[in-house]
């Protein structure tokens, strides 16, 4: 018997057949609940019962059919949609409904807005049925998509609805849309009201949908499709708003609705379209209504920036200031414009000051000079040109003082303290101050007025302010040493006429200066007031050692007090004297003694010194008696000497000019200006003259004038102290500073080359400017003719084969 072998159970196969037949049941079972969900009839539904069966198809393999089917039954139905729920709400007119000139602004809105409302509804139908979709399909986009690297349904249905709805060729839904959007946007910029809600709606649709599956966050159909085509249509927009505002508006009118289109713009692209634009419809704005236009506004006659400026605009300047922060950072058109009218205006001050200037001096120079002495007419004219300049000087300082406060008044409230803008107003400053050859006379004069008496019964506060506004003017003059030079003369006076308010305001003002240009430059201003304090222990003592002298009693009835001057420290010509040549004076008797009493007592205190009187440096208080009554006369010296010259002439009779002369040989100059003081004055005449004019002469006579009267015990008599400068008198002062600035540019030559041993001439000539610019700016001509000195004086000579280069000798 033959043997089998063992056979084996298996499993029944399946047949293909029975699959084919199982899927087609399930899909129809599927695609009519689909429908169903599409019709709003879910709620019949069995959403466990879908996904069964849809769990079923995936785990027999069919996952490619489900999802191919899925999509087409998607597209057919969007494409329904399209055609018969979306396109008939489309406005008539095609795509360019925003050019349809015929149709009423409230149709146009209405129109628009119903198509809108249309697709919004299309649109979270859409959600909301793919919503339910992916629940019954969530096993086929968790193994079939995933597995095959497929967008699940919702992505894909995404999709369908970008390529069947907006994109379909049979409705051109998505143009529709666009120039719908951009036509209720346009309406709303002309002031119509929209419906901005539903815009928002189909403008996150458009956030929501994507050029690709891959839904890349830069190819958002907002992005791709509709963004570039808003802000084309605004920058037409806009540049046309720009022309018309231009013709119709001044500058501020132009500037707030500027700042009102950027606000709504702001607004609309955060409430209406998206923050994604935010950016760029600002950058539109801001090209074509700021950036391409501004300068035009600026420039507005009557309204610009010269009329903001001039009238103080504070709130349109501040509005200018901040939309041109905008376009430019650095702020330059508002700065050129800026300083160019702060320039102007500077220049307006100079011109007027110095046409005044001319006017008074042409004037004066009218007057018939037939009947003055020559010298008498010089000596008048000058004083009386002095003065009228001196009341200009603080005239120019007062108005470029207002200047300065009125535009940083306008720096502070509409600049916003900007430094960039604060560093173009000083350079403005510096141009016009420096422009004007006088003002670091003028400048000093100020200080000089102020420190006399322009700061009687200020607070410390107050007087700290004008200090400040001082050494802010003081800041921009670039010829520094030309205002020390007249700041040591006029206070060189005040400390010797004792005209100062305070000798700690003083102080307080070198300090000031101290901290601006260092030690160098105030160092004589200081030793000045030690000479002041050396001078009154002196004098103190001078008077104990007189009280235990036996003297007569006609000294007895005299009081010294002297100023001890150290040369190096004080300018000799502060009276109008010559710092050259020691003035002449032949002092009485009785003041001789006592002079050369205080000689002998300095001398013996300090062998090896001198003592040079400068009787036109010093003052006197002389005791008269006039009518019975008693007076006490404040006079210069030359003043004293005068009037004690009458105290041997008899009532009645006279001395003539060139009597005088002889009796105290004071120069012509100094006796004319005392005589006039003395005997034409009105209120100071102590002496009488014949004839009588308001000029000295040599041939007139002097007489005691018992007739004198003043409801005042004591009486001063005053000469034109610290004044403007003459011509003659600039012209010496600019000769001495050349001559000193040639020392100083000789030993900042010096001083380099011998560091360097080798410089090369145009480092030079930088290096010399750099290091002296604190106190001037040198000419390279100057500095050039000074190199050529050093030169021949063998402290330099030129590199053999290089004439540029220069080598130290030592």
């Amino acid at each position: 018997m033959s043997l089998r072998g063992r056979g084996k159970i298996r499993a029944p196969r399946r047949g293909i057949n029975t699959d084919t037949f199982e899927f087609d049941d399930i899909w129809a079972v599927l695609s009519q609940s689909l429908r169903e969900i599409h019709m709003k009839n879910a709620s019949s539904l069995s959403f466990e019962e879908l996904y069964r069966n849809a769990y079923k198809l995936v785990l027999k393999k069919h996952g490619d059919k489900l999802y191919t089917r899925v999509k087409m039954l998607l597209a057919e139905h969007l494409e329904k949609v399209g055609l018969e729920d979306v396109k008939p709400l489309c406005p008539a007119g095609g795509s360019q409904v925003a050019a349809s000139l015929g149709t009423a602004a409230i149709e146009r809105r209405d129109g628009g807005n119903r198509f809108l409302m249309g697709l919004k509804n299309a649109w979270e139908d859409h959600q909301v049925c793919l919503g339910m979709m992916r629940d019954v399909l969530m096993y086929l986009d968790r193994v079939y998509c995933v597995d095959n690297k497929e967008p699940s349904i919702y992505i894909a249905g995404m999709g369908l609805f970008r390529d069947h709805i907006l994109r379909s060729r049979g409705n051109e839904i998505g143009r529709y849309l666009n120039s719908i959007i951009l036509d209720q946007i346009q309406m709303e910029r002309e002031g119509d009201s929209i419906d901005r809600g539903t815009i928002r709606s189909c403008v996150y649709m458009l956030e929501g949908l994507y050029e690709s599956d891959e839904e890349n966050e830069n190819e958002k159909l907002y992005l791709t499709s509709f963004e570039e085509e808003f802000l084309q249509a605004s920058r037409e927009f806009y540049k046309a708003e720009a022309d018309r505002l231009l013709r119709e508006c001044d500058a501020g009118t132009y500037l707030m609705k500027t700042h009102k289109r950027l606000v709504e713009e702001y607004a609309r692209s955060h409430n209406t379209l998206s923050p994604l634009t935010e950016a760029k419809i600002r950058a539109v704005v801001e090209k074509c209504m700021i950036a391409d236009s501004i300068k035009e506004v600026m420039e507005m006659e009557g309204s610009g920036i010269d009329k903001m400026l001039d009238h103080d605009k504070y709130d349109e300047l501040r509005l200018l200031y901040q939309l041109i922060s905008r376009v430019d950072p650095d702020k330059k058109i508002l700065k050129e414009k800026t300083s160019a009218r702060l320039i102007t205006l500077g220049k307006e001050i100079n011109r007027s000051i110095s046409s005044t200037n001319v006017a008074t001096t042409t004037a004066e120079a009218g007057e018939g000079p037939g009947e003055e002495s020559s010298k008498s007419a010089a000596v008048a004219k000058e004083d009386r040109e002095a003065t009228n300049a001196t009341t200009l000087a603080i005239k120019w300082v007062d108005e470029v003082l207002a200047l300065k406060d009125k535009y940083d008044c306008i720096w502070q409230a509409s600049f916003e303290s900007d430094k960039g803008m604060n560093t173009a107003l000083s350079r403005a400053f510096s141009s016009f101050i420096n422009d004007f050859p006088r003002s670091p006379e003028y400048m000093s004069l100020f200080i000089d007025e102020n420190l006399k008496k322009g700061l009687k019964g200020k607070t410390e506060e107050e007087v700290d302010q004008v200090l400040d506004k001082a050494i802010t003017l003081f800041r921009y003059i670039s010829d520094k040493d030309v205002f020390e030079r007249y700041y040591k003369k006029h206070l060189s006076r005040r400390l010797l006429m004792g005209r100062s308010v305070s000798h700690d305001v003083e102080k307080q003002m070198i300090g000031k200066l101290k901290l601006e240009v260092g030690v160098a430059f105030t160092g004589r201003m200081e030793g000045m007031f030690k000479d002041m304090n050396i001078s009154e222990d002196l004098t103190s003592e001078f008077k104990q050692r007189r009280a235990q002298m036996e003297v007569d009693g006609e000294a007895n009835r005299m009081e010294l007090s002297v100023h001890v001057l150290t040369p190096t420290f004080w300018p000799m010509g502060v009276m109008g004297g010559d710092a050259d040549v020691q003035k002449t004076c032949t002092y009485p008797a009785e003041v001789d003694g006592m002079k050369e009493a205080f000689t002998k007592f300095y001398l013996d205190r300090h062998s090896g010194r001198k003592l040079q009187w400068q009787a036109n440096m010093g003052t006197a208080d002389v005791k008269a008696i006039f009518k019975g009554r008693k007076h006490e006369v404040n006079v210069s010296t030359y003043g004293m000497v005068i009037l004690l010259a009458f105290n041997d002439v008899p009532i009645g009779e006279s001395l003539t000019f060139e009597e005088l002369q002889t009796i105290t040989s004071i120069p012509d100059s100094d006796l004319i200006r005392n005589l006039q003081s003395l005997a034409v004055a009105p209120k100071t005449r102590l002496l009488r003259k014949e004839p009588m004019s308001k000029d000295i002469r040599r041939t007139d006579r002097f007489f005691y004038n018992e007739n004198f009267t003043s409801k005042y015990t004591r009486i001063r008599v005053g000469l034109v102290a610290n004044r403007a400068e003459t011509e003659k008198e600039r012209k010496e002062t600019g000769d001495k500073v050349d001559e000193t600035r040639a020392h100083q540019i000789e030993a900042a030559i010096v001083r380099i080359m011998k560091q360097r041993k080798l410089a090369v001439h145009g480092d030079l000539i930088l290096e010399v400017i750099n290091l002296l610019s604190n106190r001037f700016k040198p000419d390279p001509a100057m500095i050039k003719k000074r190199i050529e000195s050093l030169m021949e004086r063998e402290y330099l000579e030129r590199v053999e084969g290089e004439r540029q280069t220069y080598r130290y000798l030592a």
